[in-house]
């Protein structure tokens, strides 16, 4: 297939596209606005690929975005393209209203144009794969509970909202005019190519440098914590053979608190780079003001798509997270244009 990814230069959506090209044999057009978290460089290790095609557009924009797809000749589209970050939608929620939701709607519909010109084989084999957040959903009580396809939707922030009412749009455009669509739900990822402002590339980066690591409230909120690229795999899986009109959360069966994953990766760091003094990385934590409306606990339950789809992830949270470690530790070539000017390493949320 040939496939559209949008928002290919983020942290998610370069994951798809390397696992795409590296590990599959389809192709794949890049489209990505190129906000202030995307990074082309993300994409370097298959930017040379004959099957790799990046395009500069904005999902708002329907017009471009058919006219795209038309020239491309698209089997299928993964939409990845969003406003992503919870402390930024507290801050600025406009800008999560504008790509999240109008972005999503102008995207099917540039979708249902394009799909509903194709020969019939390719109309029934066409699939629009929404891709979203545990967020949706709310929060779960700390002792019991896991977030399942049929949970009822009760977002929190912004972000949540927007991605809400994006998930609710994309089924939409299946039940009214039997688009193709399938949706994911995800828990926290994380792994290489994590812009550095999200909790654990911040406490990496912070704890290689010796700065504060400032963790919100006392630091027991819990999520579990997938390795973007267990996720990656788990969405081709979903786009391939996943059911039209159907949901899969996706999950890494890896609950933290997030006081547990900061301890861990100062762990890891002190292990790799010891201080001079010998000292230990967990005596820079700092815990500040909290979030307003923090969520208490994120957990999936995965297993319909091991079920249905045999889907499983391949790294634990140690393995995961020692693999992004070593990342960090060795990529500096990669954040540290990021660090030194457009974003300094501080917890945003708490401004508004």
């Amino acid at each position: 297939m040939k496939i559209l990814v949008t928002g290919g230069a983020g942290f998610i959506g370069s994951a798809v596209c390397r696992h795409l090209i590296a590990d599959t044999g389809h192709s794949v057009v890049n489209l990505d606005k190129l906000t202030y978290a995307a990074n082309l460089s993300s994409l370097d290790p298959i930017a040379d690929s004959d099957r790799y095609t990046f395009a500069r557009l904005d999902i708002c924009d329907r017009d471009a975005v058919l006219a795209l797809m038309q020239d491309e000749d698209i089997d299928a589209v993964m939409h990845l393209a969003a406003e992503s970050h919870v402390d930024r939608s507290i801050d600025g929620p406009g800008e999560f209203i504008q790509t999240n939701i109008v972005g999503t709607y102008r995207l099917l519909e540039a979708a249902r144009h394009y799909w509903s010109g194709l020969p019939e084989d390719r109309k029934a084999a066409f699939r629009f794969h929404h891709v979203s957040t545990d967020e949706v959903f709310g929060e779960l009580p700390l002792d019991s509970g896991l977030f399942t396809e049929e949970t009822p939707y009760a977002p929190s922030s912004p972000y949540s909202a927007s991605k809400a009412a994006s998930d609710h749009l994309a089924m939409a455009w299946w039940h009214t005019y039997k688009l193709p669509v399938v949706l994911s739900n995800c828990s926290n990822n994380y792994g290489p190519y994590h812009f550095p402002e999200k909790l654990i590339p911040l406490m990496i980066l912070n704890a290689l440098e010796d700065k504060p690591l400032p963790v919100y409230g006392t630091g027991s909120n819990v999520r579990d914590w997938l390795y973007v690229e267990d996720h990656a795999r788990a969405l081709v899986a979903v786009l391939t053979r996943g059911r039209p009109g159907e949901s899969y959360n996706v999950g890494g069966n890896a609950e933290r608190t997030n006081l547990d994953v900061v301890h861990a990766i100062c762990d890891l760091v002190d292990a790799r780079r010891p201080r001079a003094d010998g000292s230990s990385r967990r005596d820079l934590i700092t815990f500040v003001t909290d979030r307003p409306g923090h969520d208490l606990r994120y957990a999936i339950d995965a297993s319909k798509i091991a079920d249905e789809l045999g889907w499983q992830p391949q790294e634990n949270f140690e393995t995961g997270l020692g693999k992004t470690v070593d990342w960090y530790l060795n990529g500096e070539s990669w954040w540290g244009p990021i660090r030194d000017g457009r974003y300094a390493g501080e917890r945003l949320g708490v401004r508004a």
